[in-house]
C-alpha cells in the first residue's frame, strides 16, 4: 500500500494565528480599563462614590430640615445668621469651581504650569471658605449656640460642619496632586487624575448650594 503524504501546515498560518491572537491581545489590554458603559474604571468609581455621598448629604439636609424649628433653648436661626458673610464666603467657594476648570483644561492640554498654578488657586479659594466657616461657627457659638444647645443647632453643625470636612479633604487632594505633577509622578493620566479631583470638586459645590438655599435664604 502506497504511503499518503500528509502536507504540512503553512508556517504563515500558524505565524497569521499569532498575529491575529497579538492583536485580539493587544486590543483587549487598550480597553481593560474601561467598563461597558465606556468609562474608565477610576471615572466610574468616583462617580459611584458621589452617588453614596448624595444620599449621606440627602439624610443630613432631611434631617436639619426637620430639626430647624427645634429651639428649645438658645437662639435661633434669625439670631445668628449673618447672610452677607456667608454670600460672599458662598461666591468664594463658587469661584474655586471656575478656576477648577480652568485646572482641567490646562491638565488636557498637557500645560503643566498652568495646571499647577489653577488647583494653587483653587485650592486657596477652598481655604479661604473653610476660614470662613470656622469664624462663623466661633461666632455662632459666642451667640450662645453650641452643638448641643438644641437640635437645630446639632443639626446646622452637623450638616454644615460635615461639608466643611468635605472641602478640607478637596484641598488636600488637589495640593497633593500638585505636588505629584510638580514631581511628574502621577499614577495614570494627568488630565483624567485632574478631571477626577474636579468632579469631586464640584460636586462639593453644588452642594453647598443646595446647603446655603435651604439653611440662609429659606426661613424656617
Amino acid at each position: 500500500m502506497a504511503d499518503i503524504a500528509v502536507p504540512a501546515a503553512p508556517e504563515h498560518d500558524a505565524h497569521g494565528a499569532h498575529d491575529a491572537h497579538g492583536a485580539h491581545d493587544d486590543h483587549g489590554a487598550g480597553h481593560g480599563h474601561h467598563s461597558s458603559l465606556g468609562l474608565s474604571n477610576n471615572k466610574l468609581g468616583m462617580w459611584l462614590f458621589l452617588g453614596s455621598e448624595c444620599l449621606l448629604f440627602g439624610g443630613l439636609i432631611s434631617t436639619y430640615m426637620l430639626y430647624r424649628g427645634r429651639v428649645s433653648t438658645g437662639p435661633g436661626p434669625d439670631q445668628v445668621y449673618d447672610l452677607p458673610f456667608t454670600s460672599v464666603s458662598s461666591f468664594v467657594l463658587l469661584m474655586s469651581s471656575l478656576t477648577m476648570v480652568l485646572a482641567v483644561s490646562s491638565a488636557a492640554r498637557r500645560d503643566d504650569r498652568n495646571t499647577k498654578l489653577w488647583l494653587t488657586v483653587t485650592a486657596l479659594l477652598g481655604a479661604t471658605f473653610v476660614g470662613g466657616q470656622v469664624y462663623e461657627f466661633t461666632s455662632f457659638y459666642r451667640k450662645g449656640l453650641g452643638f448641643t444647645t438644641s437640635l437645630f443647632g446639632s443639626s446646622f453643625y452637623t450638616l454644615t460642619g460635615f461639608h466643611g470636612v468635605h472641602v478640607t479633604v478637596g484641598i488636600i487632594m488637589i495640593m497633593a496632586t500638585r505636588g505629584m505633577i510638580a514631581k511628574n509622578r502621577v499614577p495614570g493620566q494627568k488630565a483624567e487624575v485632574v478631571e477626577l479631583i474636579g468632579l469631586y470638586w464640584h460636586f462639593v459645590d453644588i452642594v453647598w448650594i443646595v446647603i446655603f438655599t435651604l439653611v440662609y435664604l429659606i426661613p424656617a
